[in-house]
């Protein structure tokens, strides 16, 4: 399978005091604010790359370990992917995925093994070029 998608990101001004916008086809993002502020401060409102990163890294990462568990002959009830992304120095140093799962009649090492198979496969993972730490709940009755 092959298929490509797009985004757009338009910047007007200098690095700290300019601001753009980010859009996807699907309009998803549709002119979302981010600037200086956004990435480096908090209280404005408005999205960043890091954020961004993280949100398609968990549901990349979700998506690619509902596909293997499903193989394996499970289906999960909910799996819930929080990407923490660190930026330090310039550069991206870390994410780390905290996931939480409820998969019926699953043992955790199971879970534990597919769970990093999925990090090890998962798309965003392997373009990514930096640390990837995954923590791992399985909820229990």
């Amino acid at each position: 399978m092959k298929f490509t998608r797009k985004a757009n990101a338009a910047w007007k001004g200098s690095g700290k005091e300019g601001q753009g916008n980010l859009s996807t086809a699907s309009k998803v993002l549709d002119k979302t604010k981010y600037s200086f502020h956004t990435r480096f401060e908090d209280g404005e409102k408005g999205t960043n790359p890091e954020e961004l990163i993280g949100a398609a890294h968990a549901g990349c990462f979700a998506m690619q370990l509902s596909f293997l568990l499903n193989e394996s002959n499970f289906t999960a009830t909910t799996l819930d992917v929080d990407a923490t992304v660190t930026f330090e120095d310039g550069a991206i140093t870390k994410i780390t995925l905290n996931l939480e799962g409820d998969v019926p009649e699953i043992d955790a090492e199971k879970f534990q093994e597919i769970a990093h198979k999925a990090k090890e496969v998962c798309p965003v993972s392997k373009l990514l070029n930096t640390e990837i730490e995954l923590k791992v709940t399985l909820k229990t009755v």
